[in-house]
């Protein structure tokens, strides 16, 4: 058994919120730079050139990759033989939050009812998944996200009769009727499987995935590849301006599920799907 101080935890979240924020996972970046380099299209191309000149300057002046600095949704991964200590985990992975969009001078966007509407000023609650593995280490992802993508998500109950098709066409549907309103160049978790919420943790989960890592099992790496060319072939692009780069990556992640079901869910990212992780 490992004593670990919840202290640990806050802290590091505190850094975590702030690095997510300023800086993109350096597997996107080079995707965004390929792309510029590739794209045809004159308005696409000089969008996706806007898009990197963005992130050198946010880096050169270490200020926010993007005005919404989203909501915070942390990921536990817990050893087993991990024991905690100094106080309340959760409470510590909030004012963790509080503290990095607070000194980070990140935007508060996260208000305490849905429907009144009052803003908690430090951006909390945090969303936390967190899930119990082997060991004695602790793995914490901080995944800020942004609405304008968010809000494009959606979650489908198809049947078992709908197979593969059905799949391409739900993810293919959802980006169509996003268009702009995402922020493209867009990166797209696609979780199939389990049950209504457990396929939208999935895709949650699937936007922290490098997004030049295909899926460990051939079959759901080939269909992440057909998906992808299908949706840069929608000609949406960046910015909604035309172009073939309408999407830098798709990640699925996938679950057991019932012999009736087939739960999909659509999480679309922006060109700024940020997150950044760290194991103590």
């Amino acid at each position: 058994m490992r004593d670990i101080d919840v202290k640990i935890i806050r802290d590091k979240i505190a850094q975590l919120c702030i690095t997510a924020n300023k800086a993109l996972p350096e597997d996107l970046s080079r995707i965004i730079v390929n792309a510029s380099n590739s794209e045809d299209n004159p308005t696409a191309k000089s969008v996706l050139c806007d898009i990197c000149e963005n992130l050198s300057v946010a880096n050169e002046l270490s200020i926010p990759i993007c005005q919404d600095t989203g909501m915070a949704v942390v990921f536990l991964d817990v050893g087993q033989d991990v024991h905690f200590i100094g106080g309340d985990l959760y409470n510590a992975v909030n004012e963790g939050v509080a503290r990095g969009y607070t000194e980070g001078l990140l935007r508060k966007s996260v208000v305490s009812d849905p429907l009144k509407r009052e803003n908690t000023n430090d951006n909390t609650p945090a969303v936390i998944h967190t899930r119990i593995v082997p060991g004695e280490k602790v793995k914490i992802t901080v995944a800020p996200k942004g609405f304008g993508s968010e809000n494009m998500s959606k979650i489908f109950m198809l049947t078992p009769a709908d197979g593969e098709n059905g799949v391409i066409n739900a993810v293919l549907e959802t980006v169509k009727s996003a268009g702009s309103k995402p922020c493209p160049p867009i990166v797209v978790g696609v979780g199939i499987g389990g049950d209504f919420e457990s396929c939208a943790y999935l895709s949650k989960r699937a936007l922290t995935r490098s997004a030049d890592k295909s899926h460990p099992d051939k079959y759901y790496a080939n269909l992440e590849n057909m998906i992808l060319s299908k949706i840069n072939k929608l000609g949406i692009g960046p910015q909604g301006f035309g172009g073939k780069t309408t999407a830098l990556s798709v990640n699925i992640e996938t679950a057991p599920t019932h012999i009736a079901g087939l739960p999909v869910a659509v999480n679309i990212g922006c060109h700024v799907t940020r997150h950044a992780e760290v194991e103590i």
